[in-house]
């Protein structure tokens, strides 16, 4: 009997550890196919893409209730696959809105359901638990308290250590003389970096007041300002939000940038865990729409929102959300910073602990084995 299992990542981080996983899984045994939704590194890894992440980018209430007749016809077309060929083992990477809710669908079809890189139900209340119980077969944890918090609501589940881990060890990275040669960064300034996310509506919201706060700092602290700009995203987009002229676009080289820049102001998500892991001083900012912002505060039940903090367990770097996102705020924070050796340096020092927390293992190596337990 043909081995085949469907992926479903819907964003650009799931995209990448939906890779990394496929990457490992064809290593135990080549003759298995991979077919789902997913980026180009998942496509690049042998998966069959029904669709891309370029088309599932929605985000906020507003955004997702718009996309309504979208998102049926996804999930429609993707189940008329799975019974086509047969497909019984399904993993599902973090994008919990669209994931839980086919999730039921594939249950029905009589698909075992692998839940990679959970849902954060701990930041958004319980109200997800009973869901997750009924639905998911093994939930594959990234955070080391995730498996408690499922373990004491008996839900099948196992820590894997976190996939960036071996994907920064793994990196493939150029020298500080190479990466500002190849972009014609000016040697005499440190980089101050800019991470405005990976949707468009984020970075609309986002880039305009972080450009701006970022074009001051740079100023005053002899620094250059460099934009992250995900591959998705059209540079034109950011050209055309901000009348500034004296910062850079770069694209495909994140962790370079994270290892060669001396502060980054970047958006909420794994970003700032990545850039924690480099030890690279930050403020983190998010904005989303007046809606879903209202409803998301009287959900969430946790007082941080940048993993970065959420995962140390205390606040080592200032969040700004809404509209405390604004060139006054990020300026004067950022600045304050920049000025102090002694908070710079105590940053750093703290996000030397990170790295011990999320653990050594081989996340996307343990969780194809998860999944090849399945297929079996």
């Amino acid at each position: 009997m043909k081995k085949e299992v469907l992926v479903i990542a819907g964003e650009a981080s799931g995209d990448l550890h939906g890779a990394s996983m496929i990457n490992e899984l064809l290593k135990f045994d080549s003759g298995i196919s991979v077919c789902g939704i997913g980026g180009d590194k998942m496509h690049a890894e042998g998966a069959e893409l029904f669709f891309h992440i370029n088309q599932m980018a929605f985000l906020g209430i507003a955004e997702v209730v718009k996309h309504i007749p979208f998102i049926k016809k996804v999930q429609k077309n993707i189940l008329a696959e799975v019974k086509k060929r047969n497909i019984k083992t399904a993993v599902l990477i973090d994008y919990p809105g669209f994931n839980l809710s086919i999730a039921k669908k594939l249950k029905q079809l009589d698909v075992k359901i692998i839940y990679y890189i959970s849902p954060q139900i701990w930041a958004w209340g319980k109200g997800r638990i009973k869901k997750i119980q009924k639905l998911v077969d093994k939930m594959v944890v990234i955070l080391p308290f995730e498996k408690d918090f499922y373990g004491s609501h008996n839900v099948d589940v196992e820590f894997v250590g976190h996939p960036l881990i071996k994907q920064i060890q793994n990196y493939n990275y150029l020298s500080k003389e190479d990466f500002f040669a190849k972009f014609n960064l000016d040697t005499a300034k440190e980089i101050l970096l800019l991470l405005p996310g990976s949707r468009i509506q984020e970075v609309k919201k986002i880039f305009p007041e972080i450009i701006k706060a970022a074009s001051k700092i740079s100023n005053d602290h002899n620094l250059q300002t460099v934009v992250a700009c995900s591959s998705n995203i059209d540079e034109n987009l950011l050209y055309g939000l901000t009348d500034q002229k004296d910062f850079k676009i770069i694209k495909d080289h994140t962790y370079d940038l994270f290892k060669y820049s001396k502060f980054g102001i970047i958006k909420s998500g794994t970003s700032t865990l990545e850039a924690a892991l480099f030890g690279l001083p930050m403020i983190v900012v998010y904005v989303t729409s007046k809606l879903t912002y209202l409803i998301g505060k009287n959900l969430v039940k946790i007082d941080s929102i940048a993993l970065a903090n959420i995962v140390s367990g205390e606040k080592i770097v200032t969040e700004l959300i809404q509209n405390d996102v604004n060139e006054k705020n990020i300026y004067k924070i950022s600045s304050e910073i920049l000025s102090d050796e002694n908070k710079l340096n105590g940053i750093k020092n703290k996000f030397n602990n990170l790295k011990d927390k999320l653990s050594s293992e081989d996340a996307s190596k343990k969780c194809a084995e998860i999944v090849l337990s399945y297929l079996k």
